[in-house]
């Protein structure tokens, strides 16, 4: 139904506009994009920071529909579904996808933090363009940019005419997508824009034996939509906009550990285990295979979702001449249900309900105001100064339920029905607020110097619960173990930066930086020794500290031999000091698994990287991008009570590849009747990197891999439409992306092959 609404929707689009190319993202005459990630509008190969920008078209182009695959198009970064997005740059992340957790990279659309992991992977449409920035943001950006921050910048109104696209896509897994933009001009200084966007794909996971009755599609089906009114004014202009998401399918679809690594509960402390070098037509089962060779999925954690995000941003500019002053409001909600109490197999007799079913109800709001003025003019200091407040509140009920049929080891008769473990989280809050500066100084035209310091104040609080059933009757009854979880924080911290740019000449930019950044600490499950009755923890285990870095960088950006090639280097120090790690074990009550994150003493990262892209022949561009990374702790324990001599330094990180290698190319072939063929392939080769599982105290290795896309496109002339045929891990590689650990361990995979058919056009 959603899918003939969307289609009927950009009929009547169609139906109201002729054809006409629009161009949304705002580029120099030479084709350099222009960015916003000094919080000023500046050509990208003049912005001094470690910084990609993919333009809309460019998405397009590669095939790139949500965050997922935009990993493949930057160096040192690495986004994965794992509870949620899980995005790693240069080696830091964070795996703490809870109601208490904070990423390490913030994840922002249009300037807007989103808190949530799970509400992240929205879909990418009518996008203009997306920039990644790698490193701390402390100064700017602030909130807990340890590791960098990726921003999503969607298509303004535009006051020109009525115009829009369509666009569609069809490939294997049933992978359909569908979506369409207008823009209208409504007078002369109001504009709106709407655009929707559908995107469905089934699970290349099947049911293993015994299983026959286990659905895992839709692996996704999310629908998606946008409006937004710009109204300009003397001076000044105000765009309200407004979003909403739903996410619906089975988010986590779950493998045995043993799929990919043998023999990997043992009674050593910190064995190393590497993946199985298997495609998805050849993956080893724990059971038997199924008739087509796909992984069967392992039962616990295929969790049914229907999930939904909404908000409403207001951004407002008024210019004073010397000054102007930008605010950026929202407030948005996160309504998160997920399950699969009603999933699991065939219900009968024995079988009642499914196997050990689940359900998850959350609740998030967040609350986010910044404000913040800027100089205008073409004098020597350009400065910008503000404040920013952020809050989240957060209600979660999830329970684990038991309605099995008594058999050995198992709890319940069919009629003995309950809970068996619960977690109600009914006050959760994180809040922050901060002043910022930053100033930059042009003694000379090509010589700038930048100064910027921000100052943070944090606090995090819960108010909830731990419930373990007395398994002798139903839950909720007289008996249940019932620990407290309660634990409220304040952290503070003053961050900054300096840097240093000099223009060789106008095509030629070298710049040094030194910055520093924060993520405030936080708590684990349980509650303080003497603050209430049945709280057992020492606050060294229960709280964690902040994590902070000093990182050093210098780096160039060149235009070279006309323009043909555009050369982006860096080189980069990082010191970290209590690095947040997060781990999945047996830590609560009752030895039942759940979250628990420490900190390691310290960490380096040294790294290097280059992008380069070469008009190599005529109508033929070479891309190349290179990372070569050492990420390793320095002193860490990871339980020194029990083992006193296990130091993990200059152990790797996790998901931090030595060495990763992107090569493309993609040529142009020019039509007669005025359109054009662009046919390109890219192939990205990665080293093996680790994954820790502290829990168990082992590690993990996904081996060294290579994946390989091509697509073909044709565009007609004056790009009213196109048509394009793509395919995507063309070597049909499984990559291990997450582990989990215990005797039923469960780790994530990538996708395989994926391959299909786009088309659109613009009006």
């Amino acid at each position: 139904m959603k899918f003939a609404h969307i289609l009927g929707a950009s009929v009547l689009a169609l139906a109201i506009a002729g054809p006409a190319m629009a161009q949304e993202t705002k580029v120099s005459p030479d084709g350099d994009i222009i960015v916003t990630a000094t919080r000023f509008e500046t050509l990208a190969s003049k912005t001094p920071i470690a910084l990609t920008a993919v333009s809309g078209d460019a998405l397009r182009t590669a095939g790139i529909t949500n965050p997922t695959n935009l990993g493949d198009q930057v160096p040192s970064v690495m986004i994965n579904r794992n509870n949620g997005l899980q995005i790693t740059i240069r080696g830091v992340t964070s795996a703490d996808g809870t109601e208490k957790g904070d990423p390490s990279a913030a994840f922002m659309m249009d300037g807007v933090y989103i808190a949530r992991q799970q509400a992240q992977e929205a879909s990418f449409y009518d996008i203009s363009r997306v920039e990644v920035l790698r490193g701390p943001q402390g100064t700017l950006y602030g909130r807990n940019t340890t590791a960098g921050a990726v921003n999503l910048i969607t298509n303004r109104p535009t006051f020109d005419k009525v115009k829009g696209d369509v666009n569609v896509a069809y490939g294997n897994y049933n992978n359909t997508q569908a979506g369409g933009a207008i823009n209208v001009p409504v007078t002369d200084n109001l504009a709106i824009r709407a655009a929707v966007n559908y995107d469905h794909r089934d699970s290349f996971l099947k049911a293993g034996a015994g299983l026959s009755g286990l659905n895992l599609s839709p692996f996704k089906d999310v629908f998606s939509g946008r409006l937004q009114a710009l109204l300009k004014f003397d001076h000044g202009e105000l765009l309200v906009r407004g979003d909403y998401n739903q996410f619906k399918g089975i988010s986590s679809n779950a493998l045995p550990t043993s799929n990919f690594y043998s023999n990997y509960i043992t009674n050593t402390v910190m064995p190393t285990y590497t993946a199985k070098g298997v495609s998805n037509s050849q993956l080893l089962t724990l059971n038997a295979p199924t008739a087509d060779g796909l992984p069967q999925a392992y039962m616990a954690n295929n969790l049914r979702r229907n999930n939904a995000t909404y908000g409403l941003d207001v951004d407002f500019k008024y210019d004073f001449g010397a000054v102007t002053l930008n605010y950026l409001g929202s407030y948005r909600e996160f309504k998160r249900h997920e399950g699969n109490y009603s999933y699991y197999g065939p219900v009968n007799s024995v079988n009642v309900g499914g196997l050990a079913p689940n359900m998850f109800d959350g609740w998030y709001w967040q609350n986010s105001q910044e404000l913040r003025l800027s100089t205008n003019g073409t004098g020597p200091f350009r400065a910008q100064a503000g404040v920013y407040y952020f809050k989240e509140r957060a209600d979660i009920q999830f329970f684990i339920y038991d309605r099995t049929n008594g058999a050995t080891g198992l709890r319940f008769t069919p009629s003995q029905t309950g809970y068996v473990f619960g977690f109600p989280q009914h006050y959760v809050m994180s809040s922050s607020v901060a002043g910022f500066g930053q100033v930059t100084y042009s003694p000379t035209e090509k010589l700038h110097i930048t100064a910027g310091a921000r100052y943070t104040k944090d606090e995090k609080a819960r108010t909830g619960a731990t419930v373990t059933c007395a398994y002798t009757s139903a839950c909720n009854t007289t008996g249940d173990v019932i620990t407290p979880n309660i634990a409220k924080r304040q952290y503070e911290k003053a961050t900054w930066k300096v840097g240093v740019d000099y223009n060789l000449n106008a095509a030629t930019m070298l710049f040094g930086t030194i910055s520093t950044g924060y993520k405030a600490g936080g708590f684990n499950d349980g509650c303080e020794a003497g603050t209430a009755a049945g709280c057992t923890l020492p606050a060294s285990t229960l709280y964690y500290q902040p994590e902070t870095l000093t990182a050093y960088e210098v780096g160039a950006k060149a235009r070279l031999f006309d323009n043909k090639l555009r050369l982006n280097f860096s080189a980069f120090h990082y010191n970290y000091n209590n690095l947040q790690l997060t781990q999945v074990g047996p830590f609560c009550a009752g030895g039942t698994q759940c979250t628990q994150t420490t900190n390691a003493a310290s960490a380096k990262v040294d790294g290097i990287e280059a992008e380069a892209a070469y008009n190599i022949v005529k109508n033929g561009k070479l891309d190349v991008q290179l990372s070569l990374l050492d990420a390793r702790y320095g002193t860490f324990y990871p339980n020194a009570a029990t083992y006193p001599t296990l130091n993990l330094a200059n152990t790797r990180l996790d998901r931090s590849p030595t060495t990763t290698l992107t090569v493309g190319y993609t040529h142009t072939v020019p039509l007669a009747n005025g359109g054009e063929i662009i046919a390109g392939v890219r192939s990205k080769y990665s080293s093996s990197y680790n994954m820790l599982a502290l829990s168990i105290y082992s590690r993990f290795v996904q081996p060294s891999y290579t994946q390989t896309e091509v697509n073909v496109t044709y565009n007609s002339p004056n790009k009213v439409y196109y048509v394009q045929a793509y395919g995507k891990n063309l070597e049909n590689n499984l990559l291990v992306t997450a582990v989990g650990a215990g005797v039923n361990g469960t780790l994530q995979v990538s996708d395989p092959l994926m391959y299909g058919v786009r088309a659109g056009f613009k009006f």
